[in-house]
């Protein structure tokens, strides 16, 4: 029988679906990449081209639909199949051991197991699957009702959007913003004028509930799933044979669901205690927020038996842990300006130890947020890390209150340069809007020379500030212009380091288009952002010539980035800030891969493993991959270099046993600086 062309295409869509699935779970669930970016990159576009070659293959569990469907109107409401109890709450060791009481009562004379879980501190969503395929998604609400917000949780990359078995079954979990997201997030809230997120809690609730999708796309929000309602319909084949919690968490994770393996069986109360403890201890490390830790009795049939009452399983516990707080004094507030005009205050405190770090600073965010608070220069004030990474303000002890506290009022006028400050409609910011205030423009050439922009390493912040005081510096251009009789009479700046400045200066002119278009640091066009649009329009020239509608085309441009990438370029300062740099030899087009550098690990194949402690998993591929080499997610016989940064595991062992040799990050730095990076 001749095969037809559907016949083929339908093969190669599903053949590309099943890879790109496959890679998805191991970047974004398991951290450990099967291909590079380039291939991922390649796949995704291979299968939009068949996609839009066969359209009626296309299919909403694709990964090409991850971010799909226009903006709402609103939410639906969703009845949830089974009602999401909220679970009673233990505060201390005293509490922990009335619920193991009441548990072992109502079980007498049986054995009894918990399993421990971390409690992560985000938004509880149900996740609804009919043979294997994700078809609804909705907020817990009030525990019988919540909405439907089945096209944002759609974005979430670790959410499968089918299973490895085709079993119909709904699963619980909790949506949240790691970390490091959030803090790109608020930071770019903050430059925006926009109010910025509390927490990353909020920040992960107020994402899935934005009536566009696109929006939560480009929120970066991650999942854990924690339960499955085996109800009798759906409880066939392995379900119907699970016995216990744990080997639920298993068989969810064989399906292909995120399951956070930070989890313990324990027998008796000493060893939950003994877990809560550990839990607590490793809280600031982790790369999310937990606000404590989830006990629940393993044996599935026994919480059955031990049922529910009107709100709460009796079968489960969440063990809260007490926000690190300490108290300091308000010593002053300065407020400075950022590269975007935004004038933001931020209290100098008294320095105080607080989870982990020792805190002298905490952003006051706006006038409003100052106002609101009532916080004072010499307030006594509580303090805490939002997310347990920002320092905040929780309340002012009023009580302490002597009479000699000052109260703050926002400057009106710019501190930098004495323009007249303003507050934009819709913004809660105030805002300069002087194009050559001395503050703005230092912070853009700070933002310019950052390893995520042009990448010009040795142009810190103390040495901007000099070239600027000097009047060496008025423009990104002139960087371009530096020679060395200007560079060393400037402090800290010997023969070495001028040489070295110069050479990093002279290496940026050959960046890609992408890391020029976010070092102009556009209003709204961040790093993804200016790939997209290197990517689409290849040439500097012909973006600053497109049209509002050509940029809304390019994928996750919305609105408000398209009319600021027309205003910017609109402007006659920024056309001539362009030509300059072209005349300075500055590529204006794009590159696509970075060039591979010649180096000891040019052919090797490589594997990570551990923390590293000066970079983040992804980039240190990057270097690996520009520096030769090739990385893979597991030791054999065939790696050549293993990269071990802190707590390696198992990967490390096992390239101990084969002989293979480890390197630690140091080793792995030096070889990327000897490559002239």
């Amino acid at each position: 029988m001749r095969v037809t062309d559907r016949e083929e295409a339908a093969r190669r869509i599903e053949a590309l679906r099943e890879a790109i699935r496959r890679y998805d779970y191991h970047y974004y669930v398991l951290d450990d990449p099967l291909v590079d970016d380039a291939e991922y990159d390649r796949c995704m576009r291979e299968l939009e081209e068949w996609e839009a070659r066969w359209p009626d293959l296309a299919t909403p569990d694709s990964p090409t639909r991850r971010v799909g469907g226009q903006p709402l109107d609103s939410f639906s409401k969703v009845i949830h199949r089974r009602p999401m109890l909220s679970l009673a709450n233990a505060f201390g060791e005293g509490d922990l051991r009335d619920f193991d009481r009441r548990v072992r009562a109502a079980l007498p004379g049986e054995e009894v197991e918990y399993v421990c879980e971390l409690k992560i501190d985000g938004l509880a969503v149900s996740l609804r699957y009919e043979n294997g395929q994700f078809v609804q998604g909705a907020t817990r609400g009030d525990g019988v009702q919540g909405e439907d917000i089945t096209q944002n949780l759609r974005t979430i990359r670790v959410l499968p959007l089918r299973l490895r078995e085709p079993v119909t079954v709904e699963v619980r979990g909790e949506a949240y913003m790691p970390r490091k997201v959030f803090v790109r997030v608020n930071r770019e809230r903050e430059e925006a004028g926009e109010a910025t997120f509390a927490n990353p809690r909020n920040a992960a609730a107020g994402s899935l509930r934005q009536l566009d999708p696109r929006v939560a796309a480009r929120r970066g929000l991650a999942l854990w799933v924690y339960a499955a309602v085996l109800e009798e319909e759906g409880a066939g084949g392995t379900a119907g044979r699970l016995r216990t919690h744990e080997e639920v968490l298993r068989w969810l994770e064989t399906l292909g669901f995120p399951v956070n393996p930070v989890r313990r069986v324990c027998r008796t109360v000493d060893e939950v205690m003994a877990f809560l403890k550990e839990g607590e201890r490793r809280r600031g490390s982790l790369p999310y927020d937990i606000d404590g830790v989830v006990i629940k009795v393993n044996d599935l049939r026994q919480q059955e038996r031990l049922g529910a009452t009107a709100k709460s399983p009796r079968w489960a516990v969440a063990y809260k842990f007490a926000a690190e707080q300490a108290e300091t004094r308000v010593l002053d507030i300065e407020v400075s300006v950022g590269r975007t005009g935004v004038v933001t205050p931020t209290a100098v405190l008294e320095p105080v130890f607080l989870a982990g770090t020792t805190v002298s600073r905490a952003s006051l965010h706006n006038e409003d947020l100052i106002r609101e608070k009532d916080v004072r220069i010499g307030d006594v004030v509580v303090v805490q890390k939002a997310g347990d990474i920002i320092p905040e303000i929780v309340r002012v002890r009023a009580d302490l209150r002597t009479g000699g506290e000052k109260p703050f009022a926002m400057p009106r006028t710019c501190p930098a340069c004495g323009s007249s400050l303003v507050r934009l409609e819709e913004e809660v910011a105030l805002r300069c809007l002087n194009p050559d205030c001395p503050a703005q423009i230092q912070e853009g050439i700070i933002h310019f020379v950052s390893r995520d922009a042009m990448n010009i390493e040795g142009l810190g912040e103390m040495i901007v500030a000099q070239l600027y005081q000097a009047g060496l510096i008025r423009s990104v251009a002139d960087l371009y212009d530096l020679r060395r009789e200007d560079l060393l009479p400037l402090e800290r700046m010997g023969e070495k380091s001028v040489e070295n400045l110069l050479q990093a200066i002279e290496r940026s002119k050959e960046n890609s288009l992408e890391r020029l278009i976010f070092g102009l640091g556009i209003r709204y066009i961040g790093e993804k952002a200016s790939r997209l649009l290197a990517a689409h329009f290849k040439t500097m020239d012909r973006l600053m010539a497109a049209g509002r509608d050509e940029l809304l085309a390019v994928p996750e441009i919305g609105p408000k980035m398209a009319d600021s990438l027309r205003a910017y370029f609109g402007q006659e300062s920024a056309r001539r800030l362009i030509e300059r740099l072209r005349e300075r030899g500055v590529n204006m087009t794009y590159r696509g891969e970075e060039a591979v550098v010649e180096s000891p690990l040019t052919g090797k194949t490589v594997v990570l493993t551990g923390t590293l402690s000066s970079m983040g998993r992804k980039e240190a591929q990057e270097w690996v991959r520009r520096l030769g080499g090739r990385v893979t997610g597991s030791v054999s016989r065939n790696t050549d270099v293993v990269i071990a940064g802190e707590n390696p595991g198992s990967k490390l062992e096992k390239a101990f046993q084969l002989g293979i040799r480890v390197m630690d990050e140091e080793t792995f730095l030096s070889i990327v600086r000897q490559a002239g990076f």
